[in-house]
């Protein structure tokens, strides 16, 4: 068995493995949904796929070369390695860029390509955390307005937009550095020039709030609009904890801070475990499904390769093979074309010159 079967067999493993440790919580989660408006249920699954297809939309929108087919199943891989691996997005983002790799890929566009989408969406959220703490500090949004659940937000969004714009702007360094600053400046470039796949990064988190958003109308409860979105970038800080498939961590992390921001301990207790099953059983079962399809494809590319070696030896000329033996044959001067003159060999010329001097018997 080969270094790729090996490796893809191992990642494929421990992606069941962590998905399987989520089991035992759905006891919770099928409690929770008995108490839950259906149509609100059947909502918050369609809006978690459409976060999914939004995400795989911008994930293609920087990996462009590769195959459409490839490129959306190694999308669906991250969604899957992002909610099941410890690390969150940057694990996703390793699984997904040695994946490439295996499809011929160069490695310093992977690193380049790979830390622009993670730079793009990385904005993303900290502009929302910016604008959630805007909407809390102007009374615009309900909830709280005090300087420390409403500024904080913005001073963190607008501190890291500012340190991502002097980043872009420092010299280009060298190998993997410079890869970094590079992929820095084509997600500023990304921004610059928005098309709707780029759009996808804004519809990857806005639809993933959504769905935290229906489970709580679901219970019926309808939470303000800046508390929701600040409490739960801020919540998900929980997920960066090295634990697979952030058990527990980000069921705590999402719970406290909705509660920080005002909303009902039980609701928001309720409605995170609701929302939890569903953003990670949703891009896990779909990451997985093209997990198993993009590794038979990888596997099939291999033997193809190997394949390759073989069919051109079996087409090549056999050199040591003997040559063909054919019984020689006399020139005959009709093998001759007609307009070719006859010419004498040295030796027939010499015996031709030499019967013309000497005299006849003849003439003795």
């Amino acid at each position: 068995m080969t270094r790729r079967r090996l490796g893809t067999a191992a990642l494929l493993a421990v992606l069941v493995a962590a998905l399987l440790l989520t089991v035992p919580s759905l006891r919770d989660v099928v409690a929770r949904v008995g108490d839950m408006d259906p149509g609100w249920v059947v909502a918050a699954i369609a809006l978690e796929l459409g976060s999914c297809l939004a995400f795989v939309a911008v994930f293609r929108y920087f990996f462009d070369r590769v195959e459409a087919p490839v490129a959306r199943r190694v999308a669906w891989t991250e969604l899957a390695s992002g909610v099941l691996l410890p690390g969150g997005g940057v694990s996703s983002l390793a699984a997904g860029g040695w994946l490439i790799r295996l499809t011929g890929e160069p490695t310093r566009r992977i690193v380049r390509r790979s830390s622009a989408l993670f730079f793009l969406t990385s904005a993303i959220n900290v502009a929302a955390l910016a604008a959630a703490g805007a909407l809390l500090a102007t009374g615009i949004s309900a909830g709280p307005h005090d300087p420390v659940r409403a500024g904080v937000p913005i001073a963190v969004g607008l501190g890291a937009i500012a340190l991502a714009l002097v980043a872009a702007r420092l010299r280009r360094g060298s190998g993997w550095l410079g890869d970094l600053t590079a992929g820095l400046r084509e997600a500023r470039a990304a921004l610059a020039r928005p098309g709707w796949r780029v759009a996808g990064a804004i519809g990857y988190l806005g639809f993933d709030i959504a769905v935290l958003w229906a489970t709580l109308r679901g219970l019926g409860y309808g939470p303000a609009l800046g508390a929701l979105v600040a409490a739960y970038l801020v919540g998900y800080l929980a997920n960066w904890l090295p634990i697979p498939g952030g058990l527990g961590v980000l069921d705590g992390g999402l719970a406290g801070a909705l509660v920080l921001y005002g909303m009902p301990p039980a609701t928001a207790a309720a409605a995170v475990l609701v929302y939890h099953a569903i953003a990670l059983w949703i891009p896990a079962a779909g990451g997985l499904v093209a997990y198993a399809r993009l590794r038979r494809s990888l596997v099939e590319q291999e033997h193809a390769q190997a394949r390759q070696p073989a069919r051109a030896l079996r087409g090549a000329p056999d050199c040591q093979k003997a040559p063909s033996r054919q019984p020689a044959r006399r020139l005959r001067s009709s093998d001759l074309p007609s307009s070719a003159p006859l010419r004498l060999a040295p030796w027939a010329r010499r015996k031709k010159s030499a019967s013309s001097l000497s005299p006849s018997r003849s003439a003795s």
